[in-house]
């Protein structure tokens, strides 16, 4: 079974064309238009080991908001189409990923219910030229399309950059835990609804 999306999606501020493979190698190929942000879905697709191909047009002339949150509409959309009716996979994933002085815990349950629990505390408003307010709206973006339940937790940690690295890291890892075809399942849809669709 191939696992893979393909999606594009343009509007009057982006213009974004996404390939995934969710049973990859974690080879990212990350062009959206801010170098702090391409390096953090690289750190994704590494921990993941996902393949993302990712290019993104956007009106970073105003700011990044728009592409920021773009790509995570189009990110969570692809997991949704890649994962299709989601049968036999794990379901659930957590990490608790040290990067630093960081501590980040992360959960992940694809119940079909997109949520995001998010209690981060970043000190730096800016990280090169990105906006740290952004971490928070990527994510939202993310497990709506997614239909992921996710909790973020910083449980230490006061560099910023440390801080949302260990986010991108650990969210990565427990998503790999999450999509992840369990043998023992056989199958069969991990919801005893019978659907998480």
């Amino acid at each position: 079974m191939t696992r893979n999306a393909s999606l594009s999606r343009q509007t009057g501020e982006t213009k974004i064309t996404l390939q995934l493979a969710l049973d990859g190698s974690g080879k990212g190929n990350i062009s959206s238009g801010n170098g702090f942000f391409d390096h953090m879905l690289e750190l994704f697709a590494h921990h993941g080991r996902f393949d993302i191909d990712l290019h993104c047009d956007g009106d970073i002339n105003v700011d990044f908001h728009h592409s920021c949150e773009d790509i995570g509409i189009v990110l969570g959309r692809a997991f949704s189409q890649a994962l299709g009716d989601r049968a036999g996979i794990s379901r659930y994933g957590s990490t608790i990923l040290p990067m630093d002085e960081a501590l980040i815990l992360s959960t992940t349950d694809i119940s079909g219910r997109g949520m995001l629990v998010y209690d981060l505390q970043i000190p730096a408003a800016l990280i090169g030229s990105f906006d740290t307010e952004l971490v928070k709206e990527f994510w939202l973006a993310f497990t709506r399309e997614a239909g992921i339940t996710m909790h973020i937790k910083q449980l230490a940690g006061e560099n910023s950059h440390h801080i949302v690295e260990g986010v991108f890291k650990s969210v990565a890892r427990s998503l790999a835990a999450s999509v992840k075809i369990d043998e023992n399942a056989q199958g069969r849809i991990p919801s005893t609804k019978g659907t998480i669709l």
